[in-house]
């Protein structure tokens, strides 16, 4: 007869005839093993498609750090020696260039520039990046000893300044482009919401009423009961992983300020174990906790949130930002400022430039420069056109203004009529960059929580200019003013700066 009695199962570790080793039925696969073919094809694809972005991104950095040292190069040259021909300093930048590429790599590799799209940071962190780069340049010259071979620091900051324009146009034509081709191939990112009712609806119709919306939110799931929000119920937090798997999702977005915290660490294992990701839309308090300051001495704990004001060291590096700026700004567009002029002059009567009375800092008023793009008789012709006003709150925009000349037409379009508030900057009266001032009729209108963006100096450009401009509610443009107010630093205005170019050119939701 055959015997009976069963044999241990390879790599279980029981010896035979042992009753205390445990029994290992589980099947123990080394992950170091072969793959099937249709999952190392997979691999190799997404190798492939991280090759060519890496690729693609280094070669964009490789041509925007040259430009940047070889416009400095000749730049400095033409100035001083007259010598416009940039093969000459092309010829001699080698050491410098070499160096300051390997430096910008590893930088923006360090800071995740080079990741996935979605994981990819914006221009906030180019700009930061690019600003440690000429650190870390200037550092190694000093440390070195070669000091001397620089008869000025200019090569540092001057190609700090084109770096931050040539990189990050770069980059943004990069991420235009590319998404211009996801957008026809179908791509999004499938994203559930995790909240309570409100937050979830304010949220979901944020994301989806985005100009080029990158998410798909393809439902919710409430700690509430269900509310009416037009999104789709895809069940309870206790099914997430089976909505995460039925549903594809690629991202969760917690949607709620009040998200009960051991719920939030089980969600989180529940998406990473899925290879989904988390991402959290901020509340207000999360908006302004960056901002509170410890007061010390107290029984309880205490942190006061200070208003968003400009001052110390904070106002001297924004003054210095907006002066250096500014002088440059005039010197490169000095060609379209005659022009414009010249065109002003020419095309009707009227001064070239019209002082706009406007309320600065604190709403003490200023005369804001600009060219005039309308006839003469635009502010008495103001009441009569109040009830064709196409903008919300209290701005006033018509896009076929009858007031406005043919000249005025095209300057407008383009921003031009706004660049004689570079000689407001340069007397102090207003900022390269912060809220924009409201013409007199308009500050009227304001509502009380609306003038908290008079704390600080009025700007040229902002991020109503960057975000949308005239499409936006009136409301939600004062609240960009407030997010810019709690989150400024150095590097968030050079970067709205560097936005304001293409949202100038594109003219999206300007008139």
């Amino acid at each position: 007869m055959p015997s009976t009695q069963q044999q241990p199962r390879e790599g279980t570790g029981k010896a035979q005839g042992s009753e205390t080793a445990p029994d290992f039925t589980l099947s123990q696969r080394d992950v170091r093993r072969k793959r099937p073919p249709a999952m190392a094809f997979l691999l190799k694809l997404d190798t492939v498609r991280k090759v060519v972005r890496v690729s693609a991104l280094g070669t964009l950095d490789f041509f925007g750090i040259y430009m940047a040292l070889l416009t400095a190069l000749v730049l400095k040259a033409g100035l001083l020696n007259d010598d416009w021909n940039p093969s000459h300093q092309a010829a001699a930048m080698d050491p410098e260039f070499q160096f300051a590429f390997l430096a910008t790599v590893l930088l923006f590799a360090r800071s995740g520039l080079y990741s996935t799209r979605g994981e990819r940071p914006g221009m906030t962190r180019i700009v930061s990046s690019l600003f440690q780069v000429a650190l870390v340049a200037f550092v190694f010259v000093l440390s070195t000893g070669n000091r001397h071979e620089y008869d000025s620091y200019y090569l540092f900051y001057g190609t700090l300044f084109f770096a931050v324009i040539y990189v990050s146009l770069l980059r943004l034509g990069y991420e235009k482009f590319s998404g211009m081709l996801l957008r026809l191939a179908g791509y999004h990112r499938r994203a559930v919401l995790v909240g309570s009712g409100q937050h979830i609806e304010a949220v979901g119709h944020a994301l989806r009423d985005a100009a080029t919306p990158t998410v798909k939110v393809v439902g919710f799931i409430s700690l509430t009961p269900r509310p009416n929000n037009g999104l789709v119920s895809l069940g309870t937090l206790d099914e997430l992983a089976a909505v995460v798997d039925a549903h594809r999702i690629d991202e969760v977005i917690i949607a709620d300020p009040d998200f009960p915290q051991q719920k939030a660490v089980e969600l989180v294992d529940v998406c990473h174990n899925h290879g989904v990701r988390v991402r959290i839309a901020p509340s207000t308090m999360e908006l302004l906790v960056h901002r509170a300051e410890f007061v010390p001495g107290e029984a309880v704990p205490l942190f006061e949130l200070k208003p968003p004001v400009f001052e110390g060291f904070d106002y001297a590096l924004k003054r210095a930002f907006d002066i250096v700026g500014s002088s440059m700004l005039l010197f490169m567009m000095s060609p379209i400022l005659v022009a414009a002029a010249i065109a002003v002059r020419f095309s009707s009567r009227g001064p070239i430039v019209y002082k706009s009375i406007r309320p600065g800092i604190g709403g003490k008023p200023f005369a804001c420069l600009k060219f005039r793009t309308m006839y003469r008789d635009a502010d008495q012709r103001q009441a009569d056109l109040e009830s064709l006003n196409e903008a919300t709150g209290a701005l006033f925009k018509m896009r076929d203004d009858p007031r406005m000349t043919p000249i005025g037409r095209l300057l407008r379009k383009y921003s031009i009529d706004e660049l004689p508030q570079l000689f407001n900057v340069l007397r102090g009266e207003m900022s390269l960059v912060g809220p924009r001032p409201l013409p007199e009729r308009d500050f009227a209108r304001l509502e009380e929580w609306h003038k908290k963006r008079y704390l600080v100096t009025p700007g040229i450009t902002g991020l109503w200019q960057v975000s949308g401009r005239s499409e936006l509610d009136f409301d939600d443009l004062v609240r960009l003013d407030f997010l810019y107010l709690e989150r400024w630093s150095v590097f968030l205005d050079l970067s709205i700066l560097v936005k304001t170019v293409p949202a100038v050119f594109t003219r999206k939701g300007a008139f």
